[in-house]
């Protein structure tokens, strides 16, 4: 069996956020979004995303910590943006349970935006515990452990540009490096 398998090259991920950027622009045609991004997973697909879209869009930045056994999630930075009577697209790098996305949206909502939409790059619907609106999702996948493009594991491999699913965690964990063996294999190293 394979220890990690790329499931979303990036060439795929780079027409699905352009995509995504499309639907959004016609949407909010006319209206100047503030894209919220939450750190720290978010940043590539918030990246690209905003490319994607008119130039008027905002960008800003929260960080939420999750403590406890009960998975309790507070606000570690908060934007800087005020967001009252604003459209405001949270952007997620992946949904899983939904249990932070449904907190973060109770908080976003006593701020009253005009609007409040999500756009997440992978959703994890399999694994919903608390129902929540999606507007905008790349990709739906099944409950495999994956990295690239935004997640991580311990902090690294979220600079990849593809999405790599670990098929045997506990080779992985035995291995970290198997994955930048894997991908950088191929690669010349710079200054050769």
């Amino acid at each position: 069996m394979k220890t990690l398998t790329e499931v979303v090259d990036a060439d795929t991920i780079a027409r699905r956020v352009a995509s995504l950027g499309a639907a959004i622009t016609a949407d909010y045609e006319g209206r100047d979004p503030v894209l919220l991004g939450i750190l720290k997973g978010a940043v590539p697909f918030l990246a690209d995303l905003s490319r994607s879209l008119p130039a008027e869009v905002e960008i800003d930045f929260l960080s939420l910590t999750r403590f406890g056994e009960e998975g309790r999630v507070s606000i570690s930075v908060d934007s800087a943006t005020s967001i009252t009577g604003r459209h405001v697209i949270v952007v997620e790098d992946i949904v899983d349970t939904g249990l932070t996305l449904s907190y973060l949206h109770g908080l976003l909502e006593t701020r009253e935006p005009a609007s409040l939409a999500t756009a997440t790059l992978i959703d994890k619907s399999t694994r919903r515990i608390v129902g929540v609106d999606l507007q905008y999702r790349g990709f739906e996948v099944g409950d495999e452990f994956l990295l690239g493009y935004g997640l991580d594991w311990n902090g690294r491999y979220r600079n990849l540009r593809s999405l790599w699913a670990v098929m045997d965690l506990a080779a992985f964990q035995d291995d970290p490096e198997s994955l930048s063996r894997q991908v950088f294999a191929a690669e010349t190293p710079i200054g050769s």
